[in-house]
């Protein structure tokens, strides 16, 4: 393939880790999509339809990273949450990828949020996220609209101005969750933290006053 000096490593890593996180119950079935950005305004994505725990290195298209368009000639069709992963790259300049999982406990709690956001403080694993103050974060939950781009444009909306608060990551309602970060590592282990916060805010005990 005629691809980028750093496409053949990103596509390599994007098949491996859409493999592991198959094997976690996180990307089940056709399920999850991952994308990196590369060094030249392109961005390689896993492709629709594909189980992500087969994927191997040719299964992945390369797209304008900020638009989303298809640039593979073969006829591959990115994946269907495209236009989301090119929403955080327009957004984000320091964005080097993007995950987005169905997770469990992330979907559950996405489940109650009622499409507003939902907000977890005092776990200390919401230092993984990087925040200026880790002692709580305020996660956002989009509606699970099933026109994608809608999504995509509320989440550029939502994130337009972002600051040293903005947690990099999202939740959609009944759907799973997405995060991101410099590198796919980085988008990766952010995903963990939001999922653990997120099993931790449902086993931890409340007062019947308080929400959910």
């Amino acid at each position: 393939m005629n691809r980028v000096a750093t496409a053949p490593r990103a596509e390599e890593s994007l098949a491996a880790m859409a493999k592991a996180l198959y094997a976690r119950g996180w990307m089940e079935g056709t399920a999850g999509n991952l994308s990196v950005r590369l060094d030249d305004g392109r961005a390689l994505i896993t492709a629709s339809g594909l189980s992500k725990g087969e994927l191997t290195p040719d299964d992945m298209v390369l797209v304008e990273a900020e638009t989303g368009s298809p640039l593979t000639p073969d006829g591959r069709r990115p994946s269907a949450e495209t236009c989301i992963h090119a929403a955080l790259y327009r957004v984000f300049p320091g964005c080097g990828a993007v995950v987005h999982a169905h997770c469990p406990y992330g979907t559950a709690v996405s489940a109650g949020a009622g499409g507003n956001s939902v907000r977890f403080t005092g776990f200390e694993i919401i230092k993984g996220l990087g925040l200026a103050d880790p002692s709580q974060v305020e996660v956002p939950v989009f509606a699970n609209w099933a026109d994608v781009p809608r999504i995509a444009h509320e989440v550029a909306e939502r994130y337009a101005a972002p600051g040293p608060g903005t947690p990099p990551v999202f939740l959609i309602e009944h759907h799973g969750a997405t995060a991101w970060g410099p590198t796919l590592e980085a988008a990766r282990n952010r995903l963990e933290c939001l999922e653990a916060l997120c099993r931790l805010h449902l086993i931890t005990p409340r007062s019947s006053e308080e929400p959910r």
